[in-house]
C-alpha cells in the first residue's frame, strides 16, 4: 500500500443534527446515480423534527442495498446551503479540508472501482447492506492539495461540459415541440403561400373522432394504421451473458433516450441474437422504441446501431406511413397531447403499463405528404443535433471516467 493511502474513517466522522425546530424545509432524497434528489415520500402527518440535517460540503450515504444496486448511494450537498434528508442516511462531513477536499472524496465515492468494492463488503444476500465498520476501513490515496485542487478543476471542466450541453439538449427539445405544437396543435404550419395556414384563412372542419376542428383534407387514424406496432420475443433471465448482442430492456431505453451512459449492460450470445431476429427482426435507424411499463412513454429515435431488447416493457414503432413520419410520430411522442393519452391508457395496480393493443387504438392526424416532408426537414435537423450534443456527452463521460480511474496513480500523473 503507497504511503499516501488513508482509511475512509480516518478522513471523515459522523454528523447527526435532527430538525427538532422544523427550520429546514427543502426535503431531498438519494440517488443511486449519487445525486441528491427532491424527494417523493409522502410526508403528510410525518413528525419532520426527527428528520436529519445536511449543510453544504456534508455527504449523505446509504449503506443499504448495496450489493443489490450494485452501487453505494453517496453524494455531496452542492447545490444548497443546507436540507433536510431521511434519518435512514447517515450524514459525514470531512474532518480536515487542508488534508482532504471533499470534491476530491466525492470524485473518489464515484469510481466504479469503489462501487465494486463496496458491493464485495456488502452482506445479506440479494439485498446486502454494507457495514459502516466497513466502509470507514476502505482506504484511498491522499495526494497534497494542489493536486487534489489540480485534478478538480480538470473534472469539472468535463462536468461544466456536459451541464452545458444538456442545456442546449434542451432549448432544442424545447424548440422542437414548439415548432411541432405550432404546426399540429394551433394549425399554423406554413400554406401553399407561405403564410400561417388558421390565422390566413384555412379552411378547418370538425373531426368527430378528436372532437375538434382540424384542417380540411387532414386524415385521423390509428396509430396501428400509421405504422406497425410489435414487441420482440422475450428473452430469459438465464439467456443473459456477460458478452455478445447489447440487450436492452426499459432502463437501458431511458438511458439511450437521455444520452446517459448504460452501465452493467446485459448481452445476449450472438447465436441467440440471430436466431430471434429470424423471427422477429430488429429496430433499425429511424424505428422508435418506447418503454411500457414503470416509466411510461419513454421514446428513443433508433440510430445506426444493433441492439436487442425485451419484449412486455419496450414496445417498437415501425414501417411508418409515410417518408419521414417518423419524426413526426416522434415529436408528437413528446407532446401534451400524449401525456394526457398516457393518464388514459394506463392500467396496472401495483406497476403501471400500456399494451400495444390499446396503445395502436388511439388516433392521431396525419398531415398530408408534404407537410411532413416540409417538416421532416426542420426536426430531423434539430433531432440530428440532439444526437450529436448526446453523442458528444458520452464521449466526455467515458474522459471523466477515465479520470476517475486514474486517481490511484495521481501522484505519479500531475
Amino acid at each position: 500500500m503507497r504511503s499516501n493511502y488513508k482509511k475512509i474513517g480516518d478522513c471523515i466522522r459522523l454528523v447527526d443534527e435532527r430538525n427538532v425546530n422544523l427550520s429546514v424545509k427543502t426535503l431531498l432524497g438519494l440517488s443511486v446515480s449519487k445525486e441528491f434528489i427532491p424527494s417523493v415520500a409522502n410526508i403528510i402527518g410525518t413528525d419532520m423534527k426527527n428528520y436529519k440535517i445536511i449543510r453544504k460540503n456534508q455527504f449523505a450515504c446509504s449503506t443499504m442495498q448495496v450489493r443489490r444496486d450494485k452501487k453505494m448511494p453517496i453524494a455531496l450537498l452542492e447545490n444548497f446551503e443546507e436540507a433536510i434528508i431521511s434519518a435512514a442516511y447517515p450524514v459525514f462531513e470531512v474532518i480536515d479540508t487542508e488534508v482532504i477536499l471533499p470534491e476530491y472524496l466525492m470524485m473518489w465515492f464515484r469510481r466504479s472501482e469503489f462501487d465494486r468494492e463496496a458491493c464485495f463488503y456488502a452482506i445479506g444476500g440479494v439485498r446486502g447492506s454494507i457495514e459502516w465498520e466497513d466502509f470507514c476501513n476502505m482506504k484511498l490515496p491522499v495526494p497534497p492539495i494542489a493536486k487534489q485542487k489540480e485534478v478538480i478543476k480538470e473534472y469539472n471542466v468535463l462536468v461544466d461540459r456536459i451541464d452545458l450541453n444538456n442545456r442546449l439538449i434542451q432549448k432544442l427539445e424545447e424548440t422542437t415541440q414548439a415548432i411541432y405544437k405550432q404546426w399540429f396543435v394551433d394549425f399554423e404550419f406554413p400554406d401553399a403561400n407561405g403564410k400561417l395556414y388558421k390565422s390566413n384563412g384555412g379552411y378547418m372542419e370538425f373531426n368527430k373522432e378528436l372532437d375538434k376542428e382540424i384542417p380540411k383534407g387532414w386524415e385521423v387514424i390509428s396509430l396501428s394504421t400509421f405504422c406497425e406496432i410489435s414487441s420482440s420475443k422475450r428473452i430469459f433471465e438465464s439467456e443473459y451473458k456477460n458478452e455478445g448482442i447489447p440487450f436492452y430492456r426499459g432502463g437501458e431505453i431511458s438511458l439511450k433516450k437521455a444520452g446517459t451512459p448504460i452501465e452493467d449492460t446485459l448481452y445476449i450470445s450472438e447465436e441467440r441474437y440471430k436466431e430471434v431476429i429470424e423471427k422477429s427482426g430488429k429496430p433499425i435507424c429511424g424505428d422508435i422504441l418506447m418503454t411500457a411499463v414503470g416509466t411510461l412513454g419513454v421514446s428513443y429515435l433508433v440510430q445506426e446501431e444493433e441492439f436487442y431488447f425485451k419484449d412486455g416493457n419496450v414496445i417498437w414503432f415501425k414501417n411508418f406511413k409515410e417518408h419521414g413520419s417518423n419524426y413526426y410520430l416522434y415529436d408528437f411522442f413528446q407532446s401534451d397531447n400524449f401525456t394526457d393519452i398516457l393518464s388514459e391508457i394506463t392500467i396496472g395496480s401495483t406497476q403501471n403499463a400500456i399494451t400495444i393493443k390499446t396503445l395502436g387504438e388511439q388516433f392521431i392526424i396525419t398531415p398530408p405528404l408534404e407537410v411532413i416532408e416540409k417538416y421532416n426537414e426542420i426536426s430531423s435537423c434539430l433531432n440530428g443535433n440532439i444526437v450529436s450534443r448526446k453523442n458528444m456527452n458520452l464521449k466526455i463521460h467515458e474522459l471523466r471516467n477515465t479520470l476517475l480511474s486514474k486517481l490511484p496513480t495521481l501522484e505519479d500523473s500531475l
